[in-house]
């Protein structure tokens, strides 16, 4: 246990330290989103894990993956699984007009994979893309606290053809260079021995 906390504080207290431009070529992108509302049939409020991972190809663009998985219960209704995967990119503005925050970065991200929902009476498996407006606030160099509106949809297999849903994200992402990636993992590879 000791050597997981070693492990977790070193990482980040190098993730905290680092003065690189967060959204520069060569950069990566680590984190994901653990909250959203969603607003669809029979709103609700539900915690889920959607883990992302990209690599700035240039200035202000990150094409990556994520892999999504939210499962949602309520006594009074039935359990509801959404599953997901596939490539993401995303889009920082770099215009002064848009930031009204001087941390901040509007940011529109999209993405299209292998996606599902599944609940007891109905199923869409598919086809699952998604599109949407964010803002990302750094509130260290390298770590933004983010919120994103996005529509995702899927279209594919089942009772139901297609399903959508607007969702309203919460979550935050870690901004690294190549070189602060390879001393996180030569620092984790010291503490693990």
């Amino acid at each position: 246990m000791k050597k997981i906390i070693g492990i977790f504080v070193t990482a980040l207290c190098l993730f905290a330290t680092s003065s690189q431009a967060q959204i520069q070529k060569g950069n990566y992108l680590i984190g994901g989103d653990l909250a959203s509302l969603h607003f669809g049939s029979g709103g609700y409020f539900n915690v889920d894990l959607q883990p992302k991972i990209a690599w700035f190809i240039k200035d202000n663009l990150a094409l990556g993956g994520y892999v999504k998985f939210d499962l949602t219960t309520s006594k009074d209704q039935s359990t509801t699984t959404i599953y997901g995967v596939g490539p993401l990119a995303r889009y920082y503005v770099n215009d002064p007009k848009t930031n009204v925050l001087k941390h901040g970065r509007l940011f529109f991200e999209g993405n299209v994979g292998i996606q599902g929902t599944n609940t007891h009476e109905t199923t869409t498996n598919g086809l699952g893309f998604g599109i949407g407006p964010g803002y990302a606030y750094f509130i260290t160099p390298n770590i933004g606290l983010e919120t994103l509106l996005k529509y995702n949809g899927t279209v594919g297999f089942g009772n139901q053809p297609y399903s959508s849903t607007v969702d309203l994200n919460f979550g935050f992402q870690i901004y690294l260079s190549r070189g602060k990636v390879r001393d996180v993992g030569n620092q984790i590879n010291n503490e693990v021995k």
